[in-house]
């Protein structure tokens, strides 16, 4: 049935899913059984992101952490290519065609380039391991979450490489507290990671070959390879020409209501980056969207009222970042700490394992 058509399913209501990452990963399989499922994604695989920069130092890691959507999705269709508009009632599609939905979940996330298929994503990142071997100094423009998290990788699996992040922000990781931002500059440090605040590289007249790097101010830095770690997009645009353009705020993510509507609809739900639920974008709470969506989807199918919908609270400040194999900068909401708790708890294998066993698949594999 993956792949291909929904069969006698036509009897059974139907719900569409544009986009095949975290959340929109899990509503899919979580539904598949008790509706007519089809998910749209450009990719012929789910990526769990948090493993991405793990497979750029071990390629062999991403075995585990690429999966294709039809692995774990026995009982829908998966459509490969990219949604382009939605009208009240069907979603349109790059390659032409067009799908009707009864209930409609949106969860295109931040937009990234990534390969079709699963095969180039390995070949990436083997090409990336490929690229950082080779090279003895690694310049890393970004210092989010991306950013350092590579550094960290880098820094660790290889000791002798000398890297630099260059940051336009005044602090490291700032969609965290300053204390983990400070516990993060100072173990980079220790790890002779040099880290230039306050400063840029023009995106715009870099090229692969260049080795000596000019910032913003003038400094310049020499490095044999680089990485671009800054934020992606929104995966939004595609709506501002749709029928949901008023229900985008002027960060282009999506309204919602308490019940993960998008704000005027019934039919219409939002999950994960793409919402306007004002915490941390991150990964588990993508998860956390689904299985509150999975609820309502389940309760408004049987004809249940709106006032017993499940209601989705906001999480509170809480991330972990991974340094390396074995350690993490951690901030909860009663305290921030570094070292090998938070990595025991992330880093060793950044939950592949607990978010296959949630797609349904074997996590030893």
């Amino acid at each position: 049935m993956a792949g291909g058509n929904a069969g006698d399913a036509t009897s059974k209501t139907r719900v569409v899913v544009v986009g095949g990452g975290v959340a929109g990963a899990i509503l899919a399989r979580s539904m598949q059984f008790l509706a007519d499922v089809v998910l749209i994604d450009p990719k012929e695989y789910f990526e769990i992101p948090w493993a991405e920069l793990r497979s750029m130092v071990e390629p062999s890691f991403s075995d585990r952490s690429l999966i294709k959507h039809t692995d774990y999705l026995t009982n829908a269709r998966v459509v490969t290519s990219s949604a382009v508009k939605i009208t009240e009632n069907e979603v349109l599609m790059a390659d032409g065609n067009s799908v009707s939905f009864d209930y409609l979940v949106i969860a295109t996330g931040h937009a990234y380039s990534t390969p079709t298929s699963k095969k180039e994503r390995f070949e990436q990142f083997q090409q990336d391991n490929q690229k950082i071997k080779s090279s003895q100094s690694v310049l890393i423009i970004g210092g989010g979450p991306t950013g350092v998290e590579l550094a960290g990788e880098i820094a660790v699996d290889y000791p002798d490489k000398k890297v630099t992040i260059v940051h336009k922000g005044s602090r490291l990781l700032e969609f965290i507290g300053h204390k983990a931002s400070k516990k993060t500059l100072d173990w980079l440090t220790s790890k002779k990671v040099k880290v230039f605040l306050e400063q840029s590289v023009d995106l715009d007249i870099i090229s692969e070959g260049d080795r000596v790097y000019t910032t913003s101010t003038g400094e310049k830095i020499s490095a044999d390879c680089h990485f671009v770690c800054v934020g992606k997009p929104l995966g939004s645009s595609w709506l501002q020409d749709s029928a949901l353009r008023d229900c985008l705020n002027k960060n282009g993510r999506l309204m919602v209501d308490e019940y993960l509507r998008v704000k005027g609809r019934s039919n219409i739900f939002a999950i994960g980056d793409i919402t306007d639920v004002p915490e941390i974008k991150q990964g588990f709470l993508a998860e956390k969207h689904a299985t509150v969506v999975v609820k309502n989807l389940k309760l408004l199918m049987k004809g249940t009222k709106e006032n017993k919908l499940a209601k989705y609270k906001p999480a509170s400040a809480m991330a972990i970042v991974s340094l390396g194999r074995k350690e993490g900068v951690a901030q909860f909401p009663f305290a921030t700490m570094i070292g090998c708790l938070p990595g025991l708890i992330k880093s060793k294998d950044l939950f592949v394992g607990n978010t296959r066993k949630t797609l349904g698949l074997v996590s030893s594999t």
